[in-house]
């Protein structure tokens, strides 16, 4: 994606504007979200008929009310404006009892402690990426690490085979790619996961120790009262949902980190010094370069923002990367600073649909930062070769090299 970078000056001079296909906001879209939340806090965007939300009280409001702000109609602008239904499956696009259920059964399998015993496994994968890079004078965060590793680790926990792991990633890539500066043109495309077919269907015949498996096994109560299994297509559904987010967040993550650090090679120093630092110099990280800008919901019922009122039925975005720079929450938020006081963000979301790998991506981005950093004590990230993915729903980097 071309790189076009407005001032906070440029960004002064202009109508209030932002939707999240415009190229020139995609490089720094924080000028425009900063003057949001000082004009705007409550933003129609008439073209694509959505209102915005960008301070951090607010989006908390939203994300916190499953009562009045619904999920079951999708939570990506595509997917809401095309009306489409998401497949049995598919929690994060579903509201109580259908979520609560499915939720409750993941989270039996997908728990922090089987996350954090990873380390072995996510430390050794860092090395096979990493290790044949050592004594040269080069290395990409994208391409060799963020879109390796983190591949590798859910490929694992899913039990789908290293040999078709690359296939497996692109067609999450096809599913999230986008012209630049348009929309993606099928929403939800590959949400049914006929992608990972021949993988379950080789696992209900032959189940072993993976979360593949654990989701065939597992028993639960549906909405009707009976208990069950899972149907062959809530189980493909649930893979390609936990395949897509356990590549797209962590390398997202591992971007930005390589980026910031370079960009503050004095707070990069003070981590090599003292390794301590690094869980919240992730949370740093999260915090400032959010891989998801916004969250969207749809109004079930007419609610007002600063006195304006929000129509029923109307799409509602958390700007949650807006929102985690909010001064009123972060004591200069436009700042990145390692050391600063920790207040929860909401990169990950909040309340009943945060992110379920959440403890997973941390981990993940620790061990990441950790093993570079043993490796390459000092890096500078190559601006002119690196590039931005083309997507409206995540923001991050294609390429990301750096010399070292």
């Amino acid at each position: 994606m071309a790189e076009a970078i407005f001032t906070d000056d440029e960004v002064k001079q202009k109508p209030v504007h932002w939707d999240p296909y415009n190229v020139t906001y995609f490089s720094n879209p924080y000028p425009v979200f900063r003057r949001l939340r000082e004009e705007s806090p409550v933003y129609h965007n008439e073209e694509f008929d959505f209102y915005a939300l960008s301070h951090y009280d607010d989006c908390v409001s939203v994300l916190g009310n499953r009562d009045d702000f619904i999920s079951s109609k999708g939570g990506v602008l595509e997917f809401m404006k095309q009306q489409a239904s998401a497949p049995s499956g598919m929690f994060i696009y579903e509201d109580p009892p259908l979520h609560t259920i499915h939720r409750r059964l993941l989270s039996r399998i997908f728990t922090p402690k089987r996350m954090g015993a990873l380390e072995t496994e996510i430390r050794d994968f860092c090395a096979q990426a990493l290790d044949p890079l050592v004594g040269g004078k080069e290395f990409d965060f994208i391409v060799h690490l963020g879109t390796e590793m983190p591949m590798r680790v859910i490929g694992m926990l899913l039990g789908i085979p290293e040999e078709h792991l690359k296939e497996a990633q692109r067609v999450v890539d096809d599913n999230m790619r986008t012209e630049p500066g348009q929309p993606l043109a099928e929403s939800g495309k590959g949400m049914t996961g006929e992608a990972y077919a021949d993988f379950v269907d080789a696992r209900i015949k032959n189940p072993t120790d993976d979360l593949m498996s654990d989701l065939i096994r597992a028993e639960f109560e549906d909405a009707n009262g009976v208990t069950r299994t899972l149907t062959r297509a809530e189980i493909l559904t649930m893979v390609a949902l936990l395949f897509g987010a356990g590549n797209e967040t962590t390398n997202r993550l591992i971007g930005w980190t390589g980026k910031l650090l370079s960009e503050h090679p004095d707070q990069r120093r003070a981590i090599r010094e003292d390794m301590s630092l690094i869980p919240d110099a992730i949370e740093e990280v999260l915090r400032y370069e959010s891989p998801g800008p916004y969250i969207g919901r749809t109004a079930a019922r007419e609610v007002e923002f600063h006195g304006v009122k929000v129509p029923a039925n109307s799409i509602v975005l958390s700007l949650v990367a807006s929102a985690n720079r909010d001064e009123q929450k972060f004591v200069d938020g436009d700042t990145f600073n390692i050391h600063r006081a920790r207040h929860p963000h909401l990169t990950f979301g909040y309340g009943f649909h945060n992110c379920l790998g959440n403890a997973l991506a941390r981990v993940e981005g620790r061990i990441a930062l950790e093993e570079v950093l043993k490796r390459f004590p000092d890096w500078e990230v190559d601006m002119d070769r690196a590039e931005m993915s083309s997507t409206a729903t995540v923001r991050g980097w294609e390429t990301l090299p750096a010399h070292i």
